[in-house]
């Protein structure tokens, strides 16, 4: 299976996430979830210009994924893209929101260089959540960023379908969450089908595929329903035990630190 793609989770969880695909030739963010400071911080550690940057993709209106959007979209003239309906949702939330960079993108898919970008419905309280793929024309290899699901609806099965590297969405553990200091109502948000993914649903998941991926990075981990070394043993128990393990490699996201699926220096070289 061909990958190549390169993750580097800027930020990953409750309070907020931003994500960098790159390509040998192109860059992207998923998500603007930190303030824009906070953002060119972490990029700067990484050896990367927010110049640089090929687009933005926005999964969804809340503020966890689009606090810093209002100052990025002021200071920089990066393309930033969404569905129509999400950005009626943010423009709504903001009405002096800088709007001459903003995309639309036309019936689910965008042709961006090398790469074919196409959004999928996903299950989520928000006006129109989506996730994303990002294909290569040139070998067909696929990375797949998909958070922020209450389920795995048959789209998403699809969409995740022959990716080389993903995203995968691993909030909690569902008896921290029941045992934990939410409010009866937050946790019977996060718990259903409009909510987050499970440690647990995030493995099954996985053991649907016919391939795995050969990097997934588990994602927007709560900060009070889940621990890292619980989501990562989690999942990696069920495809052990589903002799699945093998073909893959497992990484953990990060609120408050880079996370890349590879070497730095591998984004650094890229241009």
């Amino acid at each position: 299976m061909l990958n190549d793609f390169q993750i580097v989770m800027l930020a990953s969880g409750s309070k907020g996430n931003a994500a960098l695909i790159s390509t040998a030739k192109q860059r992207f963010l998923v998500d603007i979830g930190i303030s824009c400071r906070a953002l060119t911080t972490r990029m700067k550690e990484i050896g990367v210009s927010v110049n640089e940057l090929d687009g933005v993709f926005i999964t969804h209106e809340h503020v966890d994924h689009v606090r810093g959007l209002a100052t990025f979209l002021k200071n920089y003239q990066v393309p930033v893209y969404s569905s129509v309906l999400t950005w009626r949702a943010i423009l709504a939330k903001d009405s002096s929101l800088v709007r001459q960079n903003c995309r639309l993108i036309d019936n689910n898919r965008l042709l961006c260089g090398d790469l074919e970008v196409q959004s999928f419905s996903i299950p989520h309280d928000a006006v129109d959540p989506h996730g994303y793929t990002f294909t290569s024309r040139s070998n067909g290899s696929k990375c797949t960023y998909l958070t922020d699901a209450g389920f795995v609806t048959d789209t998403i099965r699809e969409a995740v379908a022959g990716s080389s590297a993903l995203v995968l969405e691993a909030n909690h553990d569902v008896e921290m969450l029941k045992n934990g200091p939410y409010p009866r109502h937050l946790k019977q948000r996060i718990l259903s089908t409009l909510g987050h993914l499970s440690n647990d649903t995030a493995g099954h998941f996985l053991t649907e595929l016919e391939r795995l991926p050969e990097h997934i990075v588990l994602a927007h981990l709560s900060e009070h329903n889940n621990l890292p070394q619980l989501a990562q043993d989690t999942v990696q128990n069920i495809l052990q035990d589903n002799n699945r393990l093998q073909e893959t490699e497992l990484f953990v996201a990060a609120q408050n630190r880079v996370v890349a699926d590879s070497p730095l220096p591998a984004v650094l070289d890229l241009k």
